[in-house]
């Protein structure tokens, strides 16, 4: 059996599903999609335009047509992929871009083996439609905002807290000029969904963690909602000495390829001297990460990126478990 649901019910439930199926193309799928949907495409990346072209250039019978037999054909490889994995007892979920005939087409073949379907009214964009919404509107977030220096160990503090927002985690950038050593970033849309559910995921009765950004990580731009709770949050600087502070930072250089390394120094050349832009260069290729990461840390880091406001109050992350235990004292004291 298949049944359509509004997207505001899919949502509620939304954990209890054993499958969320994202039937779009793969090139959509990879923009961005719902958290935890797997893609089984009722058409592939190919068949798409191929469909969109008959129907543009033909008519929309023949589109349909063709679309029909691309289907059957996905339909029958991803059948093999779910069972035995998912069962007729297993409780699924669908959607495409707009809740039209690819979720329809797919649903209804595996509905008629048994499967219980689960089809999103409206599909993705009923879904972003809700995101955008949710997050410029969002309900009161008493935030603890970590502010502090480059390697003061901020990410590392929110790893072992709870009721967490780790912005540069979600971004996959460290929201620096040298932030995308990791690699690529999400697309803004996809950014926006894991931020959508990190948040529905809070607590709001308890206060949240969160360190401090800009309203820009890297390509990614925060909400003016997120941005305005984050503010006025309550800010608790953290610190660290500077060798423990090197230590940390040099986990990014230690991963970092010359030409990428060579063209951020390039980038930050208006805000770093002469001298210490060619003394950093010279330790990076002669292996010297302490020595790189000392120089950027306290001639550009600490530098360009200064604590502009004032925080509420400052603790030293010279004892990772004791500031742990700090500042859960802190949210338990702001919750009652």
């Amino acid at each position: 059996m298949m049944q359509t649901i509004p997207i505001e019910t899919f949502l509620e439930n939304m954990n209890a599903y054993d499958l969320i199926i994202d039937a779009r193309s793969p090139q959509e799928y990879g923009e961005s999609h719902i958290p935890h949907a797997t893609n089984l495409y009722a058409l592939s990346d190919d068949e798409h335009a191929q469909v969109g072209t008959i129907y543009k250039q033909i008519s929309p019978f023949e589109a349909r047509l063709k679309g029909a037999s691309f289907v059957c054909l996905n339909a029958a490889r991803h059948i093999q992929e779910l069972y035995p994995a998912f069962t007729p007892g297993s409780k699924i979920a669908i959607y495409c871009a707009r809740g039209g005939m690819r979720s329809s087409s797919l649903g209804t073949i595996l509905s008629s083996i048994g499967y219980p379907i689960d089809r999103v009214i409206g599909g993705y964009k009923s879904y972003r439609a809700f995101v955008t919404e949710y997050l410029e509107n969002l309900p009161q977030i008493n935030f603890i905002t970590l502010t502090g220096n480059t390697g003061c160990g901020k990410s590392d503090l929110l790893q072992d807290l709870t009721n967490v927002i780790d912005l540069e985690k979600m971004a996959n950038h460290y929201g620096s000029v040298f932030g995308d050593v990791n690699g690529a970033q999400p697309s803004q849309k996809e950014f926006q969904n894991r931020l959508a559910h990190a948040v529905l995921a809070l607590d709001l009765e308890r206060s949240a963690f969160v360190e401090a950004e800009s309203r820009r990580i890297g390509k990614i731009t925060l909400s003016g909602s997120l941005y305005k709770h984050m503010e006025q949050g309550f800010r608790i600087e953290i610190t660290a000495p500077i060798e423990q502070r090197v230590e940390r930072i040099m986990r990014m250089y230690d991963s970092m390829d010359e030409n990428f390394f060579r063209e951020r120094m390039e980038r930050i050349s208006p805000y770093i001297s002469r001298d210490d832009k060619e003394a950093t260069i010279a330790a990076f290729e002669n292996g010297d990460l302490p020595k790189v990461s000392e120089i950027l840390l306290t001639q550009y880091y600490d530098k360009v990126y200064k604590v502009t406001v004032q925080p509420s109050m400052t603790i030293c992350n010279d004892d990772h478990a004791k500031t742990i235990e700090t500042l859960k004292g802190i949210q338990d004291e702001q919750q009652r």
